[in-house]
Formats: structure tokens, C-alpha cells, sequence
């Protein structure tokens, strides 16, 4: 498998992963659930962080 091709899997999951995070989140907030908004706040801010580490990892020529 090419590089380029794995990076793409890469994103694509990671879009994947925020969206399912993003849909507990909003559902833990309808449901008034306080440890489950928590959870999902963890699990959003982690996948923040990877979305940076990609972001720096293109805007420094290392991706693509």
C-alpha cells in the first residue's frame, strides 16, 4: 500500500471516529447525562488533538 493511500485511511477514520463522537455528544447532552457528556468531551478533545497533529504534520510537508 502506498503512503499516500494509508494516510487517506488515516483521515478517513479519523472523520469517521469525530463524527461518532460527535453524535454521543450530542445525544449524552439530550439525554442529560453528565458522566456520559464528560466521556464524550474526553473523547472529542483527544480526537482535536490528532486532527492538530495532522494538520501540523501537512503544513510541515511531512503528509502529502
Amino acid at each position: 500500500m502506498d503512503q499516500k493511500k494509508k494516510w487517506r485511511d488515516q483521515e478517513q477514520q479519523l472523520v469517521e471516529r469525530w463524527t461518532a463522537a460527535n453524535e454521543r455528544y450530542r445525544l449524552a447532552h439530550a439525554g442529560n447525562v453528565p458522566a456520559e457528556v464528560q466521556a464524550a468531551q474526553a473523547e472529542l478533545e483527544t480526537l482535536r488533538r490528532q486532527v492538530a497533529r495532522l494538520k501540523s504534520e501537512f503544513n510541515t510537508g511531512k503528509r502529502y
